[in-house]
């Protein structure tokens, strides 16, 4: 697989392993390129050589979204679409929207009502989509779409779009180029699964592509109050503080059993209360702003770890999928009144911690 200038769109830089044609637009809005970041603290914490830490909130709208979605609006584009459509927890409905407005076309998001972070939903109605919310989890605004799509009404932009894994898989691609090889294990947070389903597709291509040797272990890990996969039934009615994991029935569940089948790792579940310990750990003590449900991953590692299930991995990835500016009110909630006091010195100084 040739390496390629960091500085071209995703979709120049991995073109000869997408489904793009000459006459796919070059759409970019800079996405892909993000940083693998090391976490020293992590490390003492757990007793493991090197963990990684995969920052997909630095894309353009701040999630892994935008890697698939460069791809999936691009090929509509190309197919003559004139509009594109999409179920969203947010994530989605944000990328969407931007790339949609990059390449001068509309789009409709459905979202399930009062379910959406406001850093989400502010990115889309910034970017000029319609956006509809219905009453229902996150499955029955995949189903409405899934339906409208079906009947012409637009271009379906979700996962199950296989364009979105296509470009999705890049990640796996950036992780091995980044450290000369897979690394032993890749945790990653798991909603409507395409995620999991596209890493492990890109790892199998790296190693087939010349660009890694091995494949990693796939470990994801769902909110406990969602988590299909884990109890092998849809959930109706999902509940987790990791609203971008909030998914009772995920559409590429095959993909992610068959990650976690090949690859000889695990798909397990974890409480909110772990996922919000991680989340403020990684923020305070690795200077990473995640989004809760992009915490799922080391709330899965750190209880992985401390099982025992891990003492001959050596390096780790875990993939942080959301920037914390997705949801604000969460940080505040976590942090506890700011106090107020008066402008001295020394009434600052009484305040201190």
């Amino acid at each position: 697989m040739p390496r390629v200038p960091g500085g071209a769109s995703l979709i120049e830089r991995y073109a000869a392993y997408l489904p793009v044609t000459d006459r796919t637009p070059r759409l970019s809005l800079g996405e892909g390129n993000t940083p693998l970041v090391r976490a020293p603290t992590l490390e003492r914490e757990l007793g493991i050589g090197e963990v990684w830490l995969k920052v997909e909130g630095q894309n353009p709208t701040g999630s892994f979204k935008d890697r698939g979605m460069v791809v999936a609006v691009a090929k509509a584009v190309e197919d003559g679409a004139r509009v594109v459509l999409c179920a969203s927890t947010g994530n989605t409905a944000a990328s969407a929207a931007a790339y949609a407005a990059r390449a001068g076309i509309s789009c409709t998001v459905v979202l399930p009502a009062g379910q959406v972070a406001a850093g989400k939903l502010a990115q889309a109605l910034a970017h000029g989509a319609q956006v509809i919310a219905v009453r229902g989890p996150f499955d029955a605004a995949l189903a409405v779409v899934r339906e409208l799509a079906g009947q012409g009404e637009a271009t379906l932009v979700n996962s199950v779009n296989p364009h979105r894994v296509e470009g999705q898989k890049t990640a796996a691609f950036e992780v091995c180029e980044s450290l000369g090889d897979a690394p032993d294990a890749l945790f990653i947070p798991v909603g409507n699964a395409g995620n999991i389903t596209a890493y492990w597709k890109g790892f199998n291509e790296a190693v087939r592509g010349g660009l890694a040797r091995t494949r990693p272990r796939m470990y994801g890990y769902q909110a406990a109050g969602a988590a299909p996969l884990v109890s092998g039934k849809p959930v109706s009615a999902p509940e987790t503080v990791a609203t971008a994991i909030r998914v009772g029935n995920p559409a590429s569940w095959q993909g992610a059993v068959a990650a976690r089948d090949e690859s000889g790792g695990a798909i397990d579940s974890v409480t909110d209360e772990e996922i919000l310990d991680a989340y403020g750990f990684v923020a305070r003590c690795e200077g990473i702003f995640c989004e809760p449900a992009s915490a799922a991953s080391i709330a899965g590692l750190r209880k992985r770890a401390r099982s025992g299930g891990l003492r001959e991995v050596r390096r780790v990835v875990c993939v942080l999928t959301g920037n914390g500016m997705k949801d604000p009110d969460r940080a505040r909630l976590l942090a506890g009144p700011i106090p107020e006091v008066e402008a001295t010195a020394d009434a600052v100084r009484r305040s201190f911690r």
